[in-house]
């Protein structure tokens, strides 16, 4: 693993260095008129070469690019390489198309031991630890079958055994995930009733919904909780553990004893925006950006799901990255006035943590970014379906950036435009879940493109094989009309006066 990550590096410097060169176009600058509000560059956005760079980028041996992972790193490193191909210029660190920063991962240990009546459990396929903990327990065992049972006993220092408790309100129907949400919600409510017992560990029966999602709430159990920052020193928790069904006739036996040797650790790993800028045209708008956004990164390697362990992340995102290249490239051949800034976030599905952390550690200006454009997602669905969030209240942060929006999609690529998103109420919370919310929180411009959710998210059928190629390519024209109009108007778009989120 070391010798991989160092010639990772060693590749990421070469394309570092490479950018020291005259970029390379692979269309002549075109010369736009003074007043154009008209794309002149569409040309430049190609079904053919979308196509050969998604089917790169979203490919098996790209593993699924999970963050902090060498497989992340190197669709980084594909990434800065087609941006340079493209023409565009380094805007990361020192000079490079990188910005690193650092993921602190928290898990409990693999080496941990769970024992019932003596009988181990086998982390991860028999028991899974629902948080990161650092404990120590030696206590008999309680069975209860409701939770109004915890009248019945004294459970100050005992294990708590029970049924898994359907979580009310239950998802919305049709919710994305809906059974990883149910197991999260049904976990959570459980166990804040429970803690209140003193018990000293709380052992958690799935339930058939619950046992069901498995492959990827256990997995996401096993990964722990990715930051920022670096995790608080490891303390003694009431660990929450979820078990098969199976478990429940030893758990129910009389004086049953549950033993578990539970150890946190911690690990820093690197992960990295890639960041390029095609410079604007005017002497003086040239200074600020329209920034480009989307998330290189998706789930890595999981547990197999019919045969199939790559998540591989087509629509999520590979669909925006490279339609951020064919903008790249457009913009290359016909500059706006303002320059065009495009950010790769990594970490993204680890928590937003590239966007957030280019917000607090931006390689430009921050008052000089004017708006940013953010897409997640763009190359599923019905063929003339899109939708623009942050286009209504309580979501829309600036209506003069909405407004060139929706403008552009009608002059040109005429999708029909779903709104109903930004609704506060809507189950989904797709508004908190992409890379524009830390801009739109930090007080920028914002909006978000997506043709939203579709029955492959988050499994490993989202393949390249599944994109509309030519809605992509709409999509992708439609990003850069809004960009375009965005880098032409003298006056940049404003934040609309009391704009506030509701979470």
């Amino acid at each position: 693993m070391k010798n991989n990550f160092l010639l990772l590096l060693i590749a990421a410097t070469m394309v570092s260095a490479c950018s020291s060169k005259t970029p390379v176009s692979s269309a002549a600058p075109v010369a736009a008129s003074a007043n154009s509000v008209t794309p002149p560059a569409y040309a430049a956005i190609t079904e053919q070469q979308l196509r050969q760079d998604l089917f790169a980028l979203a490919s098996d041996a790209m593993r699924g690019r999970r963050a902090g992972s060498l497989d992340e790193l190197r669709a980084a490193a594909w990434t800065a390489e087609q941006a340079r191909k493209a023409g565009l210029l380094p805007a990361g660190d020192d000079s490079t198309y990188f910005q690193f920063f650092p993921i602190h991962r928290v898990r409990v240990a693999d080496s941990s031991k769970l024992t019932v009546n003596g009988q181990g459990l086998a982390l991860w396929k028999d028991a899974w630890v629902t948080a990161p903990v650092q404990a120590r327990v030696d206590a008999p065992v309680v069975w209860l079958n409701t939770l109004a049972d915890t009248t019945k006993y004294s459970l100050k220092g005992k294990v708590i055994a029970m049924p898994l408790q359907a979580p009310n309100p239950l998802p919305a129907p049709g919710i994305s995930l809906s059974g990883y949400r149910y197991t999260l919600s049904a976990v959570r409510q459980q166990q804040n009733f429970l803690k209140r017992q003193g018990a000293a560990a709380i052992i958690l029966v799935t339930d058939p919904t619950a046992e069901e999602s498995l492959a990827f709430a256990g997995h996401g159990f096993e990964e722990g909780q990715y930051l920022l920052e670096s995790p608080a020193t490891a303390a003694t928790n009431t660990p929450v553990i979820l078990v098969k069904q199976a478990t429940a006739t030893r758990l129910k036996q009389p004086k049953a004893k549950f033993i578990a040797d539970l150890t946190r650790e911690s690990f820093v790993y690197p992960s990295l925006n890639v960041v390029a800028v095609a410079p604007g045209a005017d002497a003086t708008l040239k200074n600020e950006y329209v920034l480009y956004s989307g998330h290189h990164d998706h789930d890595g390697i999981g547990t197999p799901i019919a045969g199939d362990s790559i998540w591989n992340g087509a629509d999520d995102n590979a669909t925006v990255s490279v339609a951020m290249l064919a903008i790249g490239r457009a913009w290359v051949a016909s500059p706006g006035k303002r320059s065009a800034l495009f950010v790769w976030h990594g970490g993204e599905e680890r928590g937003l943590l590239g966007s957030r952390w280019y917000v607090e550690h931006p390689t430009v200006e921050k008052n000089a970014i004017v708006a940013v454009l953010n897409g997640d997602m763009i190359g599923r669905n019905a063929p003339d379906s899109a939708a623009l969030l942050g286009a209504t209240a309580p979501h829309r942060n600036s209506t003069a950036l909405v407004n060139m929006a929706m403008q552009a999609n009608e002059a040109d690529t005429k999708f029909t435009i779903d709104t109903s998103w930004d609704d506060a109420k809507h189950p989904e919370g797709w508004y908190f879940r992409s890379d524009h919310l830390p801009y739109a929180r930090a007080g920028i411009p914002a909006i978000f493109f997506t043709t939203l959710l579709h029955p492959d998210y988050h499994t490993p059928k989202d393949e390249a094989e599944g994109i509309d190629i030519a809605k992509l390519a709409r999509m992708t024209r439609w990003m850069y009309a809004t960009g375009w109009a965005v880098s032409q108007t003298q006056q940049r778009p404003v934040v609309d006066p009391g704009f506030k989120l509701e979470r």
